[in-house]
């Protein structure tokens, strides 16, 4: 029996938000742990570790608000660079309206009134904290991104495979065979036609199909 809709979407989008949330989990508490331990001698806690986390939820919020909207995609196809740098940028944006928000929304739900959320904003948060905690979200945020991105490119896991289960020699002996083999094979498709490529009579189509040979052999 399919599941219900509501319910599959509630799963995909749950899936979606334990990546970052467990690597800004892990991100925050080793920043805290180490900016507790320099400011130890002072005898002065930074945050505690379930700030921390907190935090690292309201980061996973915010990468589905971002995911969602309708341009979030577009330097898809661009050099890799780009999006990593665009998406971080979005992110970035996101967290910080996100977390204002947050605190907003405590400060009315306590009792607050919307004439003195400007009040409020100015004398009650800690904008130094705030603006530390925000670069270090810019900058775990672009290593969060690039190796997402990197997993993208490389799809079916190949990027978890490489980290952990290849060994550098399979690697090694692969890496170059299979850039060349990629690189003829993206030639030869901007040389020649869809129906060249599909007429086995063809020299292009037997090329193709012994790049193709060459890109699935498995490693020696």
């Amino acid at each position: 029996m399919s599941k219900h809709p509501a319910i599959g979407f509630v799963i995909k989008e749950i899936k979606e938000m334990i990546p970052p949330t467990l690597f800004f989990a892990i991100g925050f508490n080793l920043i805290l742990l180490t900016t507790n331990l320099i400011l130890n001698k002072y005898q002065v806690k930074f945050s505690s570790f379930l700030l921390a986390t907190t935090g690292a939820l309201i980061v996973g919020k915010s990468v589905l608000i971002a995911q969602a909207l309708p341009f979030f995609r577009r330097m898809d196809t661009a050099p890799l660079i780009r999006p990593v740098l665009f998406k971080t940028g979005i992110f970035f944006l996101a967290v910080a309206l996100v977390r204002i928000l947050e605190r907003l929304i405590e400060f009315l739900t306590h009792g607050g009134k919307l004439r003195d959320i400007s009040q409020y904003v100015a004398t009650t948060i800690n904008w130094h904290q705030y603006v530390a905690v925000q670069l270090w979200i810019l900058t775990l945020f672009l290593i969060y991104t690039f190796f997402t991105e990197l997993n993208n490119l490389f799809g079916d896991g190949e990027l978890t495979k490489l980290l952990f289960t290849r060994r550098p020699s399979e690697i090694k002996q692969t890496r170059r065979q299979r850039i060349r083999a990629l690189t003829r094979l993206n030639r030869l498709t901007d040389a020649h036609s869809m129906s060249e490529l599909s007429n086995p009579a063809t020299p292009a189509h037997s090329e193709m199909l012994r790049l193709v040979a060459s890109l699935s052999k498995p490693p020696a």
